[in-house]
């Protein structure tokens, strides 16, 4: 019973040690940590990160690795999918990073004098490109990694005691710019920012405390930032989506990558959206052999509570769905299914899945005269009985009042 307990908590601990045993998801990954060292040089891609434990004051901090050169890759999903990078290549890139972490009140760093740690970082947080850096720890880093569902991997944490910036950080024009306007809201500089550089670039800056009136100005946690800015950027095109024609036909689209698999359902209809995902035994936050599910849902009007089952996977997918509503001038009724196979087997972070579903709505799509064909179709491809993702389905029960579905199968 107690083994059960274990593997059942498992997909929803995440890592964070509600168990009290040494988590089986760092055994797999600790073996890619750098050597212990309390001085090194070297690029940060450039890359933050703010903390959100013992909020409003947390750990924040700059990565980097012990060497130069090309270090962009090691923290944009937009570049592991791009490279279509393996789980263990992704890794190895991830733990070489060391993070050199102070503590920092979240509140309005505008309003004082940013400690030169602060300055730096927020410096290294508009870079466009690697930014040479000295680091010098109070202590020797520990070779542990945080492990959380929505980030890539932050490891390697120790204090820091000194920072030097050996280079003035690249800092594109617009970009610096937009962040110099304190009249201008958080929001509408997230949507600008996405016009000129990486979703995962736009999360920093916002996470560094860049973005928003000057008296409102504050750190993010990086966790916290991820969602808000897939959250802003989805709303904002939904104020035009809710307005085009329903689509005239029945869209399916799919595709996968090191494990998550995606099957992405348009039906005519006003605009409406459902994540479904399916963690199978053996993947990642499930170890036990129980299949579990997670489901959230909003219906055309905005969506006002937190998806707290799906989380960031929901912001990040329909903000690659609304993308594609607004190449195509568009609404739809979306339902997505996802499927975390075995092979997904370390944390990633939820980037890759919004670098995936932007490529799979970049394909052209299969058509169909029915829902029950496209279900059809979509049961060639699932592993799992497409039954289990009906059964959970909110709209596919709601959707035009249609045949019960359980009778299709």
């Amino acid at each position: 019973m107690e083994r059960f307990f274990e593997t059942e908590l498992c997909v929803k601990c995440r890592g964070r040690g509600w168990c009290g045993k040494p988590c089986k998801i760092y055994s797999k990954i600790k073996k890619f940590a750098p050597k212990i060292k309390t001085h090194f040089s070297g690029n940060s891609p450039p890359e933050i990160f703010i903390g959100r434990v013992g909020y409003p004051n947390v750990n924040t901090g700059i990565l980097a690795p012990d060497k130069y050169g090309d270090t962009e890759q090691m923290s944009l999903p937009e570049k592991w999918y791009e490279k279509k990078l393996t789980i263990k290549q992704i890794l190895n890139l991830r733990t070489n990073l060391i993070y050199s972490r102070f503590k920092s009140k979240i509140k309005q760093p505008g309003k004082q004098t940013p400690s030169k740690f602060l300055s730096a970082m927020q410096e290294i947080s508009l870079a466009d490109k690697p930014v040479s850096t000295e680091i010098f720890l109070k202590k020797p880093f520990k070779p542990q990694l945080n492990i959380d569902k929505h980030l890539p991997i932050i490891g390697n944490p120790a204090p820091l005691k000194k920072i030097i910036l050996q280079e003035n950080p690249s800092i594109k024009r617009k970009i610096n710019y937009i962040v110099s306007d304190t009249d201008s809201k958080a929001s509408n500089s997230i949507i600008e920012l996405s016009k000129h550089t990486y979703t995962s670039n736009i999360i920093k800056i916002l996470s560094a405390g860049m973005l928003g009136l000057k008296n409102n100005r504050k750190l993010v946690p990086t966790r916290w930032a991820v969602t808000a800015v897939d959250d802003t950027l989805s709303k904002q095109l939904l104020k035009k989506i809710r307005f085009y024609p329903e689509i005239s036909e029945i869209l399916l689209f799919h595709g996968d990558y090191i494990g998550n698999y995606y099957e992405i359902l348009l039906l005519p209809d006003k605009f409406s959206f459902e994540v479904i995902e399916a963690y199978m035994s053996g993947s990642l936050w499930n170890p036990s052999l129980k299949i579990n599910l997670a489901q959230d849902f909003e219906r055309f009007n905005p969506k006002k509570k937190y998806a707290s089952n799906v989380t960031g996977a929901y912001y990040t997918i329909r903000l690659a769905v609304c993308e594609y509503l607004e190449k195509i001038k568009k609404q739809a009724y979306c339902i997505v299914f996802r499927e975390e196979r075995p092979e997904y087997n370390a944390p990633l972070g939820v980037g890759i899945l919004r670098e995936l579903a932007r490529d799979i709505l970049n394909q052209k799509p299969e058509k169909f005269p029915t829902i029950q064909k496209a279900l059809q179709q979509v049961q060639t491809r699932l592993k799992l009985s497409i039954n289990l993702f009906i059964q959970k389905s909110i709209l596919l029960k709601e959707y035009k009042q249609q045949t019960r579905l359980n009778k299709w199968f």
